[in-house]
């Protein structure tokens, strides 16, 4: 029996609403403001047809490069063959949201600038690189109460 090759095909579990997330697209999803140069997520949202990204980019990070007043123009890279192509694609707002891919980044730019205020107003100086989880310190397992025992094998028998 031949399978369909459509626009929305094998999108079962795709495009399906989490649990308790069914029902009329809430209010506060319209009242986010975008801008350019913004990075988004596009999740695509089944309770709203229109404005939907092809399922190749659901899922996929990009950046807002266009603002319309339902809809936002996102640059997503799509690999190619051996190249990557920048793709533009229009999405409504019921489609994407924010990214948390840069919070980490911007949450260290903050500590680090308060480590670095704080050394200045003490006169030293605070090395704010990224270092790598060192390995552990070694240590000696006490034998006192773990003694060493010798092990023999048991000589083999026969019962015949």
């Amino acid at each position: 029996m031949p399978h369909s090759f459509g626009y929305r095909a094998r999108t079962r579990h795709m495009f399906t609403r989490g649990f308790k997330e069914h029902g009329p697209i809430k209010l506060s999803t319209y009242l986010i403001p975008y801008r350019v140069g913004d990075i988004v997520d596009i999740k695509a949202n089944a309770a709203q047809q229109k404005g939907m990204p092809h399922k190749f980019y659901h899922g996929r990070t990009g950046i807002v490069y266009n603002v319309t007043p339902h809809a936002v123009g996102v640059i997503v890279n799509k690999v190619v063959g051996n190249r990557y192509i920048e793709k533009r694609v229009n999405i409504r707002v019921e489609h994407i949201r924010h990214s948390k891919c840069r919070q980490e980044f911007l949450d260290r730019v903050s500590r680090n600038h308060d480590a670095h205020v704080e050394a200045k107003v003490n006169g030293e100086r605070v090395n704010l690189k990224r270092v790598p989880v060192l390995p552990r310190g070694a240590h000696t397992v006490s034998t006192s109460s773990n003694t060493p025992q010798t092990i023999v094998p048991v000589r083999y028998e026969t019962t015949i």
